[in-house]
């Protein structure tokens, strides 16, 4: 089916074409794909989801494509969703981590970017820019030499030599900056103002969310069709905590679940815009000066999107925790104890869960699930 575009804040309807922000100066806020769910069949959809192959793109019904259209596509999503016992406080929860570490190239940006990507070429996009700390340069990489494409990434200059030779791997042009990742974000507006390149930053484009969503999608999936109680999200730009409440607000129109699940984003104690704002009531996140963690997916000093993840967790009924990057590299030996080849910021949600059931926001009998979002060679 079709869909249209909507700003996020403001709701004003705009245009598809090669989609940005608000066109409205005074707001330039994220935009929101909306499709008409109220035309669709839930039961019908959920019998051809469950009997169609693997991947996020089975799920294409609710997904930026058109019946005509084929995505760009390495095999992405599909990943399991794995039950760990860790024992110890975590006694009594049924604890599950959705593995995004076993993606084409490695992490959850794949899904967010394999969609970002399919768009961006439907649309005529030529060439593609992205700021990145890591993994969503090496998936716009993957997916722009899938389309056949040229693309250029901003990095912060400390990001891992590993890193930088993944997205070299797939024939980008990297950038090396001296700044964290706002400022490779300042460049890549610059670069793609300049030039014509199609800028596929977190939340300046509104398709990065679509591909993201699916990981709830796989997850009420792999439940039998019910919403885990709650999730823990290592939180940076924060593209898939807003999309994993866009998904179950989009399964509950469809009757496919009911009841809520409390999201809650882990964020790093040198890095926590959203925990901060979330326990002050704010609104929006001030800017975290002096960003500093090792964990480079969360360190994001000011996201676009902070509103529409505030809101999500408070609707949620869910919370935010900060933990120290010493708790993010435990957590990410617990899991690897457990199987699980977790990156720290895969680490940082086992952390987080500790503090949580610690505090008494994950209950006895509950359904938690962890979102390890890269594999420990990515790093």
């Amino acid at each position: 089916m079709s869909w249209r575009l909507e700003c996020g804040l403001c709701e004003r309807p705009v245009a598809r074409g090669l989609a940005t922000v608000c066109p409205d100066p005074d707001c330039s806020k994220p935009l929101l794909a909306r499709y008409d769910l109220g035309a669709l069949d839930g039961e019908a959809l959920r019998r051809a989801w469950t009997g169609r192959q693997g991947g996020m793109w089975r799920f294409r019904e609710i997904m930026p494509v058109e019946p005509s259209e084929d995505p760009v596509t390495l095999g992405e999503g599909g990943t399991p969703l794995l039950e760990i016992e860790i024992g110890g406080e975590f006694e009594g929860l049924t604890l599950m981590v959705k593995d995004e570490g076993l993606n084409p190239t490695g992490s959850f940006k794949d899904r967010g970017l394999c969609a970002a990507v399919t768009r961006a070429v439907h649309e005529g996009a030529t060439d593609l820019v992205i700021p990145s700390a890591g993994n969503a340069g090496a998936a716009l990489a993957a997916y722009a030499a899938r389309a056949g494409v040229p693309s250029r990434l901003f990095i912060p200059e400390d990001t891992p030599e590993g890193v930088a030779r993944r997205c070299e791997h797939y024939g980008a042009d990297i950038v090396r900056v001296d700044g964290l990742i706002d400022e490779c974000g300042r460049l890549s507006a610059e670069y793609g103002a300049e030039t014509g390149a199609f800028n596929i930053s977190t939340l300046k484009e509104p398709y990065r969310i679509e591909g993201k969503k699916t990981m709830m999608l796989e997850i009420v999936e792999a439940l039998g069709w019910r919403a885990p109680d709650a999730i823990v999200y290592p939180t940076g730009g924060g593209t898939g905590l807003i999309g994993s409440a866009k998904t179950l607000a989009e399964l509950r129109e469809l009757g496919l679940v009911d009841g809520d699940t409390r999201l809650y984003a882990v964020q790093g104690t040198g890095c926590a815009p959203i925990v901060r704002a979330h326990a002050a009531g704010e609104t929006y996140a001030e800017p975290w000066r002096n960003a500093s963690t090792e964990a480079w997916g969360l360190r994001v000093p000011g996201a676009l999107g902070d509103f529409l993840m505030l809101e999500a967790i408070r609707e949620s009924g869910g919370g935010g925790v900060a933990v120290s990057d010493e708790a993010m590299k435990d957590g990410a030996l617990e899991l690897g104890a457990a199987g699980v080849g977790a990156s720290i910021e895969g680490g940082a949600t086992l952390a987080g869960a500790r503090e949580l059931r610690r505090a008494g926001e994950l209950r006895d009998g509950e359904t938690v699930v962890l979102f390890n979002t890269a594999h420990l060679l990515t790093y």
